[in-house]
């Protein structure tokens, strides 16, 4: 019994003069990253023409995540990614129609890896479409 016993406490011992904090910062559980939404890069906003039809970009650019009852005219295209360590990313496109037709395009869209660093007030902007050309 004495044999089980004083390794015990010389065990207890040691430990006592860790704290808790110092062991847990040693602890690191793997962290999964969380997508959310819909992702939308430059290449498929580039594929925007001003006056496709809604049937056309939603080709383009999938399902918009937000279709307002209250404005119908708009569609939001929001993209949320965390990752398991790092700081949270959102990128919200709002798709603005005249009547059934593409009238414009804003928000914080830029072409790369979801997880590219840049501050909100680099990302935001507005995007200019062209006008298809017109046939004689």
């Amino acid at each position: 019994m004495r044999s089980i016993l004083l390794p015990a406490l010389a065990v207890v011992g040691l430990l006592s003069g860790c704290s808790i904090n110092s062991l847990t910062d040693r602890i690191n559980p793997y962290r999964i990253d969380v997508r959310q939404g819909n992702y939308v890069d430059q290449e498929m906003v580039a594929r925007l023409k001003k006056g496709m039809t809604r049937e056309q970009v939603r080709f383009a650019l999938g399902t918009p995540l937000i279709v307002d009852a209250f404005h119908a005219d708009r569609w939001d295209y929001v993209y949320r990614f965390q990752p398991g360590r790092g700081e949270i990313e959102q990128r919200v496109l709002s798709v603005f129609f005249d009547g059934e037709r593409l009238d414009r395009v804003e928000g914080d869209v830029q072409a790369g890896d979801a997880r590219a660093a840049t501050s909100q007030a680099e990302r935001s902007r507005v995007v200019e479409i062209a006008a298809p050309p017109k046939a004689d």
